[in-house]
């Protein structure tokens, strides 16, 4: 009886462990296929928006095109055509949409 107990409760075990073998697989794809992909892209549009400088051509999320007129903390002044300019925030600067535009 006692034998038939011990054997139960060691095979019980192994489930366990197969389990949690099972779950931390399934965390690591995560991490490799959603999270790690999204910060690296993250890291990528903060250097982008940190090095923009006067005469960068730039597309806002909203569409716009134009090329950066003055940079002033969070803003940048983007000029759309020659004297029409306008005022936007560092965060609305796409840097999918500027990288298509400019190959």
């Amino acid at each position: 009886m006692i034998t038939s107990i011990l054997a139960q409760a060691s095979a019980g075990g192994a489930g366990i462990m197969g389990q949690v073998f099972l779950f931390g697989s399934i965390i690591l794809i995560m991490y490799f296929f959603m999270i790690r992909p999204q910060q690296k892209k993250q890291k990528e549009t903060k250097k982008f928006i940190e090095e923009i400088k006067k005469g960068d051509p730039i597309v806002t999320i909203g569409g716009l095109h134009g090329k950066v007129s003055s940079i002033d903390g969070d803003t940048v002044t983007m000029e759309l055509d020659r004297g029409f300019k306008v005022t936007v925030e560092k965060s609305a600067i796409s840097l999918d949409f500027t990288k298509k535009t400019s190959k």
